[in-house]
């Protein structure tokens, strides 16, 4: 073995280097309250990190979420934020978006607010192509209410709520966005924070629907199943091959829930939401038409 040598690293200057790049300017001034060890402080790094690369204003920003451990998280960012009702998360965010079309929205939740009380909004928000990123933190468990089943749990999953074993099949959230028509589908990894903070700023850049699925241990109500020990065996990255445009391919991808795959697994460039009601205000003789006609008068 050859020699190794280590470099020193001062607090002073890790310090400085941290305020020199920039993400700080994104951070609020509250401390993240989640559990040591949870995967969500990897995605706050990724969100933060992904606004700066981009050169997203912090005013230009609107984090909406609803009810949940990940629904904390318009309080850690300096980012105008809505903390919604349970599962209504990307109505508001719809509304946040349509209403200025110039802020960049992103929805925050979990698998519990977003795939249960929440799922009948998911099919409209990707078949409209709202132009919002929705960051999905898929635990496999009710988190904040202590640790019952969720939407996403495994079989044979033993909580409060399933004490002889869970018999319910999961749901598989990337198919059902995939099948509703998202024009944007990823999946990452809290325990990969380097390639996650990449999902979320190619996410984030997407004109149009983005639904990103983030695998992230909850530590402290699941020892046995989605824990970083397992999921570090079981995920692996997409193959370099992968036809992002295939959308019979991206399908088939996402069935493939005992490996995980992790990258970007569908892209389509169509028109948003907003798109259509310009072209309707244009066809109705309102907005730039309105204002051309009476300069030609």
């Amino acid at each position: 073995m050859g020699n190794i040598s280590t470099k020193p690293v001062y607090l002073e200057d890790k310090l400085a280097e941290i305020k020199s790049d920039g993400k700080l300017e994104y951070r609020s001034k509250a401390l993240p309250t989640w559990c040591p060890g949870c995967g969500y402080f990897s995605i706050s790094e990724g969100v933060t990190s992904a606004l700066n690369n981009l050169a997203i204003k912090p005013k230009d920003t609107v984090v909406v979420s609803g009810i949940g451990c990940s629904s904390r998280f318009p309080f850690f960012v300096n980012t105008y934020g809505f903390h919604t009702l349970h599962g209504r998360t990307l109505p508001v965010a719809t509304g946040v978006k349509t209403a200025n079309d110039d802020l960049t929205v992103i929805a925050v939740g979990g698998d519990g607010d977003g795939f249960a009380i929440g799922g009948g909004h998911l099919s409209h928000v990707a078949r409209r192509n709202v132009n919002i990123t929705y960051i999905l933190f898929d635990n496999g468990i009710y988190g904040l209410t202590k640790g019952q089943t969720s939407p996403t749990s495994s079989l044979g999953f033993t909580t409060s709520t399933t004490p002889y074993e869970n018999h319910d099949r999961p749901l598989n959230p990337l198919m059902m966005m995939l099948s509703f028509g998202s024009s944007w589908v990823g999946q990452g990894y809290a325990g990969d924070p380097g390639h996650l903070g990449e999902m979320i700023e190619q996410a984030i850049a997407h004109r149009g629907f983005s639904y990103l699925h983030i695998l992230s241990p909850c530590v402290t109500f699941d020892k046995t199943d989605k824990t970083y020990g397992n999921l570090n065996m079981q995920v692996k990255p997409i193959p370099d091959d992968h036809d992002s445009s295939d959308l019979m391919a991206a399908i088939a991808m996402a069935q493939n829930v005992h490996k995980p795959p992790l990258g970007l697994y569908y892209k389509e460039d169509r028109p948003t939401l907003a798109d259509g009601l310009d072209e309707i205000t244009q066809q109705s003789g309102g907005g730039k038409n309105v204002v051309t006609a009476k300069a030609a008068e």
